[in-house]
């Protein structure tokens, strides 16, 4: 079982997290901000992991501290959880519908950050900023150390948008980080740094 916790403390943000990648998707999330807690609910259930993140953040000034240090520290447990990734998948892709919407993410667990994010999220959903939904996914991919595509290929309700789009990273990380039994790198380097 790959399981981990990770803490960061900030004047911004107080937060920690434990997550088992190996899990069934058992979750117990308070960031103070509803709608990102349901999206990381749709994380962790879509994505069959166990997770736990508690955040404290300075929600006074707005959500975007507290969404963007989430993912900085998911992306940094990740980082850990998954060591010298031998024996791991690596690639993977999911494309998840939510009634109009339709996402697509595409994951390669490669050592190197980056992301492309295609989604016109713009003004709010319910009191949520949606604009931190790339920001989020930003920070995630940065410190996980993994290149990341995450696009809505259509869709009308930003609600569902988001959701689509958090479900189907969510399959895709499942599939990437699936150990395959091999025990080699999947790299012609022999190593994932």
């Amino acid at each position: 079982m790959r399981i981990g916790k990770e803490e960061r403390k900030t004047k911004e943000t107080d937060i920690s997290v434990e997550w088992c990648l190996d899990g069934g998707g058992k979750c117990d999330i308070k960031t103070g901000l509803g709608f990102f807690d349901h999206m990381l609910e749709l994380f962790a259930v879509h994505g069959r992991f166990d997770l736990t993140v508690k955040c404290k953040g300075d929600l006074k000034v707005d959500g975007h501290h507290s969404v963007e240090d989430v993912g900085i520290v998911l992306g940094k447990l990740l980082y850990k959880l998954l060591g010298d990734k031998k024996g791991i998948t690596r690639y993977a892709a999911a494309c998840i519908p939510m009634d109009e919407s339709l996402a697509r993410s595409v994951i390669d667990i490669s050592g190197r950050p980056f992301l492309v994010f295609k989604g016109d999220f713009k003004g709010k959903i319910g009191d949520f900023d949606a604009q931190l939904i790339e920001e989020f996914f930003r920070a995630f991919a940065t410190y996980g150390m993994i290149t990341a595509h995450i696009e809505i290929l259509y869709g009308l309700n930003a609600h569902h948008m988001a959701e689509a789009a958090f479900k189907s990273f969510a399959r895709a990380l499942k599939d990437a980080v699936a150990v395959t039994g091999s025990g080699s790198v999947l790299s012609s380097k022999g190593v994932l740094e």
